[in-house]
């Protein structure tokens, strides 16, 4: 099996508590039906900062990365198709697939 990143980006807040609460639900459900796929269900991203050669920079891009997954899937078309059924899509996000290539500790 390949590890997958799922890259979680733009999407909508919630308008109201209820509406989260069902989103969530919605998603609790999804990661429970992943089974032994899920590596990772989720992990949201708080403040960032850019650092380039010339140093440190605000994250200002309204559409940056939110947050990922980890999945594992037999094939890129495989983690296509599961990425499909995120409910993440439903608020407006878009995901990035991408493989994960394993580096050697030593």
């Amino acid at each position: 099996m390949n590890s997958f990143m799922l890259g979680y980006f733009g999407g909508s807040r919630p308008n109201s508590e209820e509406e989260g609460r069902a989103h969530m639900l919605k998603w609790q459900s999804w990661v429970e039906g992943l089974g032994d796929s899920i590596v990772n269900p989720g992990t949201p991203l708080m403040a960032s900062k850019l650092v380039t050669l010339n140093g440190i920079e605000e994250d200002t891009n309204s559409n940056a990365m939110k947050g990922f997954a980890v999945i594992k899937a037999e094939s890129m078309d495989a983690a296509l198709e599961i990425s499909k059924t995120d409910p993440f899509l439903e608020i407006g996000g878009t995901i990035r697939v991408s493989q994960l290539m394993e580096m050697p500790s030593k």
